[in-house]
C-alpha cells in the first residue's frame, strides 16, 4: 500500500510580482517580464586625468575605491601613471544598501599605506534612473575633493546611475554580494553565462579490403583485422575470414565527432600474431576535415588510403616509404542523423546534425528563474554552514548558468533566459547546485560542485502563452533516503509562432527520417550516447569558466540506466498502473454478468442487441463515447506542468538495503569474489528487463495520455478526430469501411513506406510519467 506523498515534497502555485506585470510608468522591456526586477546602484569608473604625483619620483599609482557603506570595490592599479583608464562597473544591490552617501576615492598604491589622492561625494537620493531601453548613461568629468571638501588637482570620469538586472552593465559588473570572493578566477566563477555544446556528428566508417600486406611472418596465413581510433573512441573490425595479403570486411564503424575536429581518425591494419600479442602492418591517419558529408542515404565513392609502415632504425621510428599496402575504405560524416546525447525520454533536442534539414522553428521558451527558498546547508566555511547557490538550465544546444549568490540559504537570482522551439515534445531541464569553486577554484581538480536538485518541465505539458509561476520541490536521493534539498521558484511561458505548424509537428517523425532508413542498433546508440557525453562534458569543462563535468553529466542523466531494484518496482507498478484500467473494465463486467445492477445489466442487453442487429454502429458508438468523455476530462485538465514525484518513483518507500545496493559501486564494492561476479550479473541483466518493462509502461501511459488533456494540443486533435470518425463512419455503409481497412492493412510493400505511419508518430509524441520520475 503506498502511502500518500508528502505534504512538502508537492509543487506550490505561486504569484510573484513579475516585472511585466507592475502597473507603472517604467518602460520595461519584455525580455525581463518573468522576473521580479532587482535595484542596483551602477558606478561606472571610466578614467581619471591629471592626477598628481605622490611618489618621489613625481609619478602615482593609481586606483579606485567605490564605498557605500559597509561595502567597497576597487579597481585595478596602473604603475606610474597619472592618466589611467579602468572602465569598470560596480554595482550595489538596493536591498542591502544602509548608507546616504556613495565615496569614490582615488588612491596611490604604496608599499607601507596607500596615499589618499581625491574623492568624489554623491547623495542617493540625487541619482538619476535608468531603466532600458534608454541609452547608458553618459560618464562625466568630476573634479576630485580633499578631506576639507576643498578642490584638488586631478579630474575623474565617473557615470553614476539607478537600474535593474535588465542593464547590459549588469553581466560584467563587480558585485557587492559577492564583496568576499577574490581574484578573477573567482570573480568569473561567480558571474552568469550562455554555453554552446558542441555540435555532434556521426562518423561512418565503412571498412571494405585491404591490398598487398605484407606480414613479417611469411610461413603463416595472416590474421588481419582493422583498428580505427578518434579521440579516446576505439573500434576494432572483426578478423577477416580471408586469411590472405588481400583480406576483406566490408564492416561499419560508428563514432561521434564534435566540431572543431581536433583529432584525425587513425586506422591500423593489425595481424594477430598470438593469443595476446598483435603486429602493426600498416597505419594511415585521416582528417575530419577532409571527410565527405552527406544528408540523406545516397551511397557515397569509396577511396583507397595509403597505409605507412614505420620500421625501428637504430632505435628510432621511421616510415618506410616503399610500403605499397594501401585500404579500401567508404567515410563519411552523417548529417542526417541526430546524434543523441540525453536520455530519449527527456530529449531537449531531436533535430538532425545537418543545419540544412532544420525546420523553421515554432514558438519560443521563456524561463524565468526567480529565487530559491529553505536550500540545505551543503557544506562548511569558516566554522559555519553555508551554501552558495547557482542554477544551470538545458535546453537544446544551449546551456545556462546563473551568477552564483554568496553564503545564502534563500538566494534570488531574477535572471531570465530564452530559447527557440522546434519541437513541442521537448524536456527542458533546471538544476541548482552548489558553488565549490569560489576562490579561483581548486587548481587540482579535487573539488566538486555539488547538487542540490533539478526539475524537468516537458513543453508539450504547457498551454501556449500562460506564465507558469510555481514553486518546485528540489529532491534527491541519497544512500538515507529522499531527501527534500529546497524549493525552486520559476516562470515559465511558451509562446507558439504558428498553432498550424505545431500540430502538424505530431503527425511528423520523433527522430529525422535517417533513423528509420538506415537504423542504428541499440547497443551501437547506447555506445553512441555515452561517447557523446563524454564529449559534451568534456569540451563544456574547458570553456571558461567552466561548465564541470558533474553538472553536465547530472544534467544529462548519465548513468540513469544502471540496475536500481527500487527503479524496478517503480516502472513495474507503473506498469500495474496502466493495467488496473482494464482490471477495472473486467471487474464491471463480471457485475453486469452477476446482476449486482439489474437496472444497468437490462441496459447493456439492450445495447448489445442494437449493436448486433446494427453493426454499423458499433464504431461510431466508441469513437462517440471516446469523444465525450475526453470532453467531460476537459474540466479535470492538470493546470500544472508535471514535477518530481516520490511516490511514482519509490524513492519515500524504498528498503535501506535497496538504497544501499542503489548507492553501491559498480562492479560491486561488497566482499566475496563470487558474490560479486553474481551480483554484477545479476544487476547488468536486470538493468536491461528495468528498461523494457519503463518502455512497456511508457506505451500505456501514453495511450493514458490521448484523453487526459495532460497534452492539451494532442488530447484536442485526437478528440477533434474522434468526432470526425464518428460522423464519417455514420454516414459510411460499414461493410465499405471494413472492406477498405482490409485492403490498406494488407496493401503492397510497393505501396509501404520506410517512415512510420501518422497514427504511430502522433502516439510517439504523446507524454508519460516518465517526465516526473526521479
Amino acid at each position: 500500500m503506498q502511502r500518500p506523498p508528502h505534504e512538502d515534497f508537492q509543487l506550490k502555485e505561486t504569484k510573484p510580482h513579475l516585472g511585466g506585470m507592475k502597473v507603472t510608468g517604467d518602460k520595461l522591456t519584455s525580455t525581463y517580464d518573468l522576473v521580479e526586477q532587482m535595484q542596483y546602484l551602477y558606478v561606472r569608473v571610466v578614467k581619471a586625468r591629471d592626477l598628481p604625483g605622490k611618489d618621489v619620483t613625481g609619478s602615482c599609482d593609481p586606483y579606485v575605491e567605490v564605498k557605500l557603506g559597509n561595502y567597497k570595490g576597487t579597481t585595478r592599479h596602473f604603475e606610474k601613471k597619472s592618466n589611467p583608464e579602468w572602465n569598470q562597473v560596480f554595482a550595489f544591490s538596493k536591498e542591502r544598501i544602509q548608507a546616504s552617501v556613495l565615496e569614490v576615492t582615488v588612491k596611490d598604491k604604496d608599499f607601507v599605506k596607500d596615499d589618499f589622492m581625491g574623492r568624489v561625494f554623491f547623495d542617493l537620493n540625487e541619482i538619476p534612473k535608468r531603466v532600458p531601453p534608454d541609452s547608458p548613461l553618459a560618464p562625466q568629468w568630476y573634479r576630485l575633493e580633499d578631506r576639507k571638501g576643498d578642490k584638488v588637482k586631478g579630474e575623474l570620469m565617473l557615470a553614476v546611475w539607478m537600474g535593474t538586472q535588465a542593464d547590459e552593465a549588469f553581466p560584467e559588473a563587480w558585485h557587492s554580494d559577492a564583496a568576499a570572493v577574490s581574484g578573477a578566477d573567482g570573480l568569473a566563477n561567480i558571474r552568469s553565462k550562455v554555453y554552446l555544446s558542441p555540435k555532434l556528428w556521426y562518423l561512418r566508417v565503412n571498412v571494405i579490403e585491404a591490398q598487398d600486406l605484407i606480414p613479417n611472418d611469411k610461413s603463416r596465413f595472416p590474421e588481419v583485422f582493422v583498428k580505427a581510433i578518434l579521440g579516446n573512441q576505439a573500434l576494432r573490425t572483426r578478423v577477416s575470414m580471408s586469411k590472405t595479403i588481400n583480406p576483406m570486411w566490408n564492416e561499419d564503424l560508428m563514432f561521434v565527432a564534435a566540431e572543431p575536429f581536433e583529432e584525425p581518425l587513425i586506422l591500423s591494419v593489425e595481424d594477430r600474431v598470438a593469443p595476446n600479442k598483435d603486429e602493426v602492418l600498416g597505419r594511415c591517419a585521416i582528417p575530419l576535415h577532409m571527410v565527405d558529408r552527406r544528408l540523406d542515404h545516397k551511397p557515397i565513392n569509396s577511396r583507397w588510403y595509403n597505409l605507412e609502415k614505420h620500421v625501428i632504425i637504430e632505435g628510432e621510428k621511421k616510415k618506410d616509404i616503399k610500403f605499397a599496402s594501401r585500404i579500401h575504405m567508404r567515410i563519411c560524416l552523417e548529417g542526417g542523423y541526430h546524434v543523441l546525447d540525453e536520455s530519449t525520454h527527456y530529449s531537449s533536442d531531436l533535430r538532425p546534425t545537418a543545419k540544412q534539414l532544420w525546420k523553421s522553428s515554432i514558438g519560443v521558451l521563456e524561463l524565468g528563474i526567480l529565487n530559491a527558498q529553505g536550500l540545505s546547508p551543503m557544506k562548511t566555511k569558516d566554522g559555519r554552514a553555508t551554501t552558495d547557490a547557482y542554477c544551470v538550465a538545458k535546453y537544446g544546444q544551449k546551456w545556462v548558468r546563473t551568477r552564483t549568490i554568496i553564503d545564502s540559504f534563500t538566494p534570488k537570482w531574477n535572471e531570465q533566459y530564452t530559447w527557440e522551439v522546434f519541437d513541442p515534445c521537448t524536456v527542458i531541464t533546471i538544476g541548482v547546485f552548489d558553488n565549490c569553486h569560489l576562490q579561483g577554484g581548486d587548481k587540482s581538480g579535487g573539488a566538486r560542485d555539488l547538487r542540490i536538485g533539478k526539475v524537468r518541465i516537458r513543453l508539450s505539458t504547457l498551454e501556449t502563452d500562460r506564465v507558469y509561476t510555481h514553486s518546485y520541490p528540489l529532491l534527491v536521493l541519497h544512500p538515507s533516503g529522499v531527501k527534500k534539498m529546497g524549493e525552486i521558484h520559476l516562470a515559465v511561458r511558451f509562446t507558439c509562432s504558428s498553432l498550424l505548424n505545431m500540430m502538424h509537428m505530431y503527425s511528423q517523425p520523433l527522430l529525422p527520417k535517417m533513423h528509420y532508413i538506415y537504423p542504428l542498433t541499440v547497443s551501437q546508440l547506447d555506445n553512441l550516447r555515452h561517447q557523446a557525453t563524454q564529449i559534451v562534458s568534456m569540451r563544456l569543462s574547458r570553456a571558461e569558466p567552466p561548465l564541470r563535468k558533474e553538472i553536465v553529466e547530472y544534467m544529462l542523466d548519465v548513468g540513469s540506466h544502471m540496475w536500481s531494484m527500487r527503479r524496478s518496482k517503480a516502472n513495474f507498478f507503473r506498469i500495474m498502473g496502466v493495467l488496473s484500467g482494464i482490471i477495472a473494465v473486467g471487474k464491471w463486467f463480471d457485475q453486469i454478468c452477476n446482476w449486482k445492477n439489474p437496472i444497468t445489466t437490462v441496459l447493456i442487453h439492450i445495447l448489445y442487441l442494437i449493436l448486433v442487429l446494427y453493426p454499423e454502429l458499433i464504431l461510431p458508438t466508441i469513437f462517440l463515447y471516446l469523444f465525450l468523455i475526453g470532453v467531460w476530462y476537459y474540466r479535470w485538465r492538470p493546470r500544472n506542468p508535471p514535477h518530481m514525484d516520490t511516490r511514482i518513483s519509490y524513492a519515500d518507500t524504498a528498503h535501506p538495503d535497496e538504497l544501499d545496493e542503489e548507492f553501491d559501486t559498480f562492479p560491486t564494492s561488497r566482499p566475496a569474489d563470487i558474490v560479486r561476479m553474481r551480483y554484477d550479473r545479476l544487476r547488468s541483466i536486470a538493468g536491461r528487463i528495468q528498461t523494457v518493462v519503463g518502455d512497456l509502461a511508457t506505451q500505456g501511459e501514453r495511450l493514458q495520455s490521448l484523453l487526459s488533456w495532460r497534452d492539451p494540443r494532442a488530447t484536442a486533435l485526437f478528440v477533434i478526430f474522434c468526432l470526425v470518425a464518428a460522423v464519417v463512419l455514420y454516414v459510411t455503409p460499414f461493410q465499405v469501411v471494413a472492406l477498405l481497412a482490409g485492403f490498406y492493412v494488407l496493401r503492397h510493400p510497393r505501396f509501404r513506406h520506410k517512415l512510420p505511419s501518422v497514427p504511430l508518430n502522433f502516439f510517439r509524441r504523446l507524454p508519460a510519467r516518465t517526465d516526473s520520475m526521479l
